[in-house]
């Protein structure tokens, strides 16, 4: 018996059955094709969860179509070709006894990188304009845009049930297009999709409709969702957008539209002070923002602030301001508010690395399950660490999120030199191990 049982008593879904309670949570990785198929460095790199002992894994952002797609070289969902490759990372991944939930995406606005088979579309969004973070331009969707886009997330779950993957989850948060509709800081629209919440979860309730109409009501289905929007972290003067009021009536619509679980995050932007919380790294940014320069109006202003002495210390205090102390369990104070209101499982992020937070959580009824990103690319083995009753790995995550700026350009993995005493050989040795090819 281990000592902290709670995570390791089996979570039951209406639909799935997962071993425990700790999922892998979407990483964003550029390692594949450039025509979104799929590669087997993915392959590779998802597998080192499931052999870590991760319940479940949600895939990287995995968009329904090539205009919504966020960046190049990631797999997609968009068209039947991809559905081998996801059979066969499905495969992979089940020998382990873990769970595989494809995220379904679209950027809508967001997309910080685009390549040649995207850059001359327009980017569609709930209202259109530029946003302010970083100046992307996007036009608001027609009735029509609206209904082939819909259709098109209900595609991507039929292929990823086709591939026999075990669930989707509908990536609705941190800026991407379905927050960009839930968002009362972003949704300006005056018809059927804008104004009240109700009016404003009229595309996700559509898009969840679709699928069940789509693959039936056997084949789970969770979605990622801001407990709280924050969309003033930074700069002060903009719009809050949803409370945590607005985000338990969304979940409840959710639940009603016969949706299997809700999966907790924040910020309606990314990355944002609270997620991934943590450090800024300038330095890192600064060597791998440039890639993105063209996609946004106020990308080479946010570049020439990385590169000020004076103006990138101003920018480091209005981000560390909205950075949450402790980091780890700082989203449990929302998940738990919104699992006294729904009936289904509640995923919750947020720094996650510590056995007996974690067991406390649940055994506390605060969330159902966790789910863990940078702390796994830490430690892709985390899960086994705490079924031998340990409560953290040797060498913890720092959350200084190098991570995440070095998949820009660089394949993803742990960037923190300290946490392999200053040799940088080991430190690339080890990023590159998903490169070895594993048949």
């Amino acid at each position: 018996m281990s000592k902290y049982q709670s995570i390791f008593n089996p979570l039951e879904f209406r639909n799935l059955h997962v071993k425990n309670r700790l999922f892998r949570s979407s990483i964003g990785t550029r390692v594949d094709h450039f025509d979104g198929t799929g590669s087997y460095v993915r392959i590779n790199f998802d597998e080192q969860f499931a052999k870590g002992g991760a319940g479940a894994i949600i895939s990287g952002h995995s968009e329904v179509e090539v205009r919504g797609r966020m960046v190049p070289n990631a797999a997609m969902i968009n068209s039947d070709d991809t559905i081998p490759f996801w059979k066969e990372l499905g495969n992979r991944i089940h020998k382990y006894d873990c769970k595989y939930i494809l995220q379904l995406c679209h950027g809508g606005a967001d997309i910080p990188i685009k390549g040649i088979d995207n850059e001359y579309y327009t980017s569609l969004s709930s209202s259109g304009g530029i946003d302010n973070q970083n100046g992307y331009y996007s036009i608001p969707m027609t009735s029509e845009q609206i209904n082939d886009v819909v259709d098109k997330f209900a595609q991507g779950a039929r292929r990823a049930r086709e591939a026999g993957l075990d669930g989707v989850e509908l990536h609705a948060c941190n800026g991407t297009l379905i927050n960009q509709f839930l968002s009362s800081a972003i949704n300006k629209r005056t018809d059927a999709y804008g104004g009240s919440v109700e009016n404003r979860a009229r595309f996700l309730i559509e898009i969840i409709h679709a699928i069940r109409n789509k693959v039936g009501n056997d084949f789970h289905l969770q979605v990622k969702i801001n407990a709280v929007d924050l969309n003033n972290a930074i700069f002060p003067w903009e719009k809050p957008g949803n409370n945590l009021t607005e985000s338990i009536q969304i979940c409840k619509l959710i639940e009603n539209a016969a949706a299997d679980a809700v999966h907790i995050s924040v910020g309606s932007f990314f990355p944002h002070p609270s997620n991934p919380a943590g450090e800024f790294p300038i330095e890192d940014v600064k060597k791998c923002y440039g890639v993105a320069l063209a996609s946004g109006k106020h990308n080479l202003r946010n570049y020439l602030i990385f590169n000020s002495s004076i103006k990138k210390r101003i920018f480091a205090w209005l981000w560390n301001k909205g950075i949450p102390v402790p980091i780890e369990g700082k989203n449990l104070v929302y998940s738990k508010e919104i699992k006294k209101h729904i009936g289904i499982p509640v995923i919750v992020t947020g720094g996650f690395q510590t056995a007996s937070i974690i067991n406390d959580a649940i055994q506390n009824q605060l969330c159902d399950a966790v789910s863990m990103a940078r702390t796994l690319i830490a430690n892709p083995d985390l899960p086994n660490i705490f079924a031998r009753n340990q409560d953290t790995a040797p060498k913890p995550c720092t959350y200084c999120n190098k991570c995440l700026y070095n998949s820009l350009i660089n394949p993803v993995g742990c960037y923190d030199i300290t946490r392999f005493d200053g040799n940088q050989i080991e430190m690339v040795d080890r990023i590159m191990e998903q490169f070895k090819k594993n048949n």
